[in-house]
């Protein structure tokens, strides 16, 4: 009884995902995208910093830095410069819902077509990021024939012309309400990785939860289980939309916000229910432009918002605007960089008390959330390979991104 019920859990949990998770989703119009869109973004982003906080004492003043820290605000802002400049956008979502708007048929065939030939020349430069996708028109009564067919005109035009999807490529479905609006696009993509002879589960479905119906099912169960199981294995994450979310829970636009407590019960919903299932987790974004005039005041309330997320376990978020990307990667830089001294002597401590331990050692759950502080940290760029290694893990060890798999290896070589 025990072996089945323990399989059973085994496959319901798997546990965190492995490989990569992107710090940001920088959402744009899918007609205006290019194949040079990251590097356009990220020189922007650069033009604003340098004009609006042209020091790192400047920029710290303004988001609010810790000053406990001595040389917190020349790191950030040295660390942020080079992120702007050598990699400026993790993932990238090509819109064809809210931020494209209402077309003639005609048109957005037309832009989900001349969309996929840029994505496709960037797969050919080298030019796009390590995250792409695209989102979709909800499958609602009115929509969803459109959101089906924009999907079936972009990855057909991307793959007939690139002969293959970017990297980590998947498409967003937003409004969902039922398991029927995730079953019904998930074979789409089976029907199109079919036609276009691709490995089965290539095309990757991330949920928008944005409904209180996709958190609360009408029966009165948690609704996310159900969403994720309908979409056969091709779920990849869950992002909360902050502002289509405390709409429809009936607050009053002036306080529509992330910090909002409506959004923070949304969260823990989404963390609870899909804890240790392998489906990443995003926050949503901040709607305050940081355009003149309103910069500094857009920067700071930004910086917050992607701190608030991150303390409480988002450690992904929307962005809209160029000049977001200052301050979405200052918020990583100081989240990690001022834990960084206390969580390498912590992951240090907890390997040595693990191989004194033995075979057993119960807080396994801990050591695993430090690895992944530093496995996170490392590839957002906050964190450098030298600071991570003070932990007294190697290069290789950090690479595994598992805490049982490290100390399974050092004792390994004990016995040797």
């Amino acid at each position: 009884m025990l072996k089945v019920a323990n399989q059973k859990f085994a496959r319901l949990y798997p546990g965190d995902a492995t490989g990569r998770q992107p710090v940001h989703t920088f959402i744009g119009p899918g007609d205006t995208f290019t194949a040079d869109a990251a590097q356009r973004a990220g020189q922007q982003a650069v033009d604003t910093l340098n004009t609006h906080a042209a020091t790192a004492l400047a920029f710290a003043q303004v988001i609010g830095l810790p000053t406990n820290y001595p040389g917190l605000a020349e790191t950030v802002r040295a660390r942020v410069v080079d992120k702007l400049e050598r990699e400026p956008i993790e993932d990238f979502r090509l819109d064809f819902e809210d931020g494209y708007g209402t077309r003639p048929d005609d048109e957005e065939d037309a832009h989900a077509a001349s969309a996929a030939r840029e994505v496709a020349a960037g797969i050919k430069s080298g030019t796009l990021p390590p995250f792409l996708g695209i989102r979709i028109k909800p499958m609602s009564r009115e929509l969803h024939a459109r959101g089906l067919r924009t999907l079936d005109i972009f990855v057909t035009t991307v793959v007939e012309t690139a002969k293959r999807l970017p990297d980590n490529f998947a498409v967003t479905l937003c409004k969902v309400m039922s398991p029927a609006h995730v079953s019904v696009v998930a074979r789409a993509c089976a029907a199109l990785e079919r036609k276009l002879q691709m490995k089965p589960n290539a095309v990757q479905l991330e949920l928008m939860i944005e409904t209180p119906q996709s958190i609360l099912a009408p029966d009165g169960r948690v609704a996310l289980p159900a969403l994720v199981k309908a979409g056969g294995g091709r779920i990849r994450g869950a992002h909360l939309g902050v502002y289509d979310y405390t709409a429809l829970c009936g607050i009053t636009a002036a306080w529509q916000h992330p910090r909002h407590l409506a959004c923070d019960w949304a969260r823990e919903m989404m963390r609870v229910s899909l804890a240790q299932t392998g489906v990443n987790l995003s926050d949503g974004s901040s709607n305050l432009l940081p355009v003149p005039p309103h910069v500094h005041q857009a920067w700071k309330q930004h910086f917050d918002d992607v701190t608030h997320s991150l303390v409480n376990g988002f450690y992904q978020g929307w962005d809209l605007h160029p000049a977001h990307l200052p301050t979405r990667y200052a918020a990583v830089y100081a989240f990690y960089l001022s834990a960084r001294p206390a969580a390498t002597a912590r992951l240090s401590n907890f390997f040595t008390k693990a191989a004194k331990a033995g075979a057993a050692f119960d807080d396994a759950a801990t050591g695993q959330a430090l690895v992944n502080f530093f496995a996170r940290g490392l590839s957002s760029g906050a964190i450098t390979l030298d600071e991570a290694m003070q932990t007294g893990l190697t290069e290789s060890e950090l690479k595994t991104g598992s805490f049982l798999k490290i100390l399974d290896g050092r004792r390994y070589l004990a016995k040797q």
